[in-house]
């Protein structure tokens, strides 16, 4: 039997069926407009077992991630997820999120280009100069090489040093900053260990995008 072909969106995103990763839940291609939206922001409330997460969606920075994620929360893709991975080092502090198999490997059946950030600073920790300052607040993608974003993501709860290869999309409100602070303060489970299942298990119930 023949392996079945990607299929590719037609407008500037491309987004592109990943047959070898099929999505974890059934969603199909987003759309994607010639004129695809790229002013504004995009309210969305995410709903956890500990506290509230808002975020707000800067479709200027990354017009094709926030389309994909707007798509995603609309057909539901996220609610009822965990957040799986909880990091503690010194230089990366993050919570990641957005695969409903909760295994890290999980994610929509497609993939689409990235949208990297500019002009971040460089990481003071760095002397190289290659990784540069994720700030505390920032939602970015997360990803397994160059475009491959699909549909995992990750919020910074303290400024982090990162390569600049992760697309940010957006930041997260006041209220979801204290939601990740309790949720950093627990730390990683087994403990005394920095990367792995926050110890505070994180169930996100609902996302509702406002658009």
């Amino acid at each position: 039997m023949a392996d079945t072909p990607p299929k590719t969106t037609h407008g500037p995103c491309k987004y592109t069926s990943t047959p070898d990763d099929p999505a974890v839940r059934p969603v199909g291609l987003p759309p994607d407009p010639r004129h695809t939206p790229d002013r504004g922001t995009v309210r969305v409330d995410v709903r956890t077992n500990q506290g509230k997460i808002p975020l707000t969606l800067d479709r200027a920075k990354a017009p094709c991630t926030v389309q994909s994620f707007i798509h995603l929360a609309q057909h539901g893709f996220y609610d009822r997820t965990i957040c799986h991975r909880l990091t503690t080092y010194p230089t990366l502090k993050v919570l990641q999120c957005g695969d409903p198999s909760g295994t890290g490997e999980g994610g929509p059946g497609y993939k689409y280009k990235d949208e990297l950030p500019v002009g971040l600073p460089p990481a003071p920790t760095d002397p190289t100069g290659e990784r540069k300052v994720y700030a505390r607040g920032v939602l970015a993608m997360a990803n397994a090489g160059p475009d491959t974003n699909g549909s995992q993501f990750f919020l910074v709860y303290s400024n982090s040093a990162l390569r600049p290869n992760y697309t940010i999309f957006g930041t997260v409100g006041d209220v979801g900053l204290s939601t990740l602070d309790k949720v950093a303060a627990g730390g990683v489970a087994p403990p005394g260990t920095t990367d792995g299942m926050p110890a505070l298990p994180v169930d996100i119930k609902k996302v509702k995008a406002h658009c």
